[in-house]
């Protein structure tokens, strides 16, 4: 039995970006229950309060994305009573890890070189594609466990943006939600409070300028044309979403059938 959370967005110290996906409305009339499915930035950093609000939720399992890098740099999710906990990485440890680094370390003309004139942008997209394209597996298993028995669940990666993103989406196609209500659940991440804080090494009057945060901030927004993007992968591989559930995630109609029962009212 799942529990109904608030209407009120909760206040979390810190956990960044956490919010019921629950009142998205499917094509077909229906809508995303409330209390079965939650997305957040990770919980390394949860308060003693966080984790109580978050134990409150009943969750079943929590899916993060992040990858053995990302564990490290941030630390492990707060452990929280009876609630299973699978990882589940959509990127590699060692994928843009130079990258990364600059972006962390690099000077004005460094960031310049690697991310000006539309590149940063451009690899966001690509990014989106790779792991649509290239995740299947990992996105099956996910759906196939949210079919069986791992509600309420919460999905999370580093910031709840990009690897959470996109598995939200993928969960919410499955679902049948109208694909305008899946971009403005998406685009919600770029809320003030909701956003990663960018980190980076240096003194403040010279690593936050603001030509250095303009330069920085495709990688850190949602953009529309990230997810479309990756629909447009879908779209392109597979032939549409339906073809993309069943021969790309291995989803078949009884098990998607099972997954709305568990998740839509």
């Amino acid at each position: 039995m799942t529990q109904q959370v608030p209407s009120t967005e909760p206040e979390l110290a810190g956990v960044r970006n956490f919010r019921d996906v629950g009142g998205l409305p499917t094509v077909d009339g229906r809508r995303v229950r409330h209390g079965v499915l939650y997305r957040s930035g990770h919980l390394a950093h949860a308060t003693e309060e966080d984790a109580a609000f978050l134990s409150s939720l009943g969750l079943h399992t929590i899916f993060d994305f992040r990858n053995a890098a990302d564990q490290r740099l941030e630390g492990p999710d707060v452990e929280l009573a009876g609630v299973r906990n699978v990882n589940l990485p959509l990127s590699d440890p060692a994928d843009g890890a130079e990258f990364w680094k600059m972006v962390r370390d690099g000077d004005l003309e460094q960031l310049r070189a690697i991310l000006d004139d539309g590149k940063g942008a451009a690899r966001m997209i690509a990014s989106y594609r790779t792991i649509v394209k290239e995740r299947t597996a990992e996105h099956s298993r996910v759906l196939h466990a949210l079919a069986e028995d791992s509600v309420p669940a919460l999905m999370h990666c580093a910031a709840g943006k990009d690897r959470a993103g996109i598995s939200i989406a993928v969960t919410l196609l499955a679902l049948g939600v109208e694909r305008d209500a899946i971009v403005a659940d998406y685009l919600e991440s770029n809320a003030k409070h909701r956003r990663y804080r960018i980190r980076r090494n240096g003194s403040a009057d010279t690593a936050y300028i603001p030509e250095v945060m303009e330069l920085l901030s495709p990688l850190f927004d949602a953009r529309a044309e990230y997810l479309e993007a990756a629909f447009h992968s879908i779209e392109e591989t597979w032939g549409g979403a339906d073809a993309y559930l069943e021969q790309g995630l291995g989803l078949a109609t009884e098990t998607r059938e099972r997954l709305r029962e568990r998740l839509l009212d």
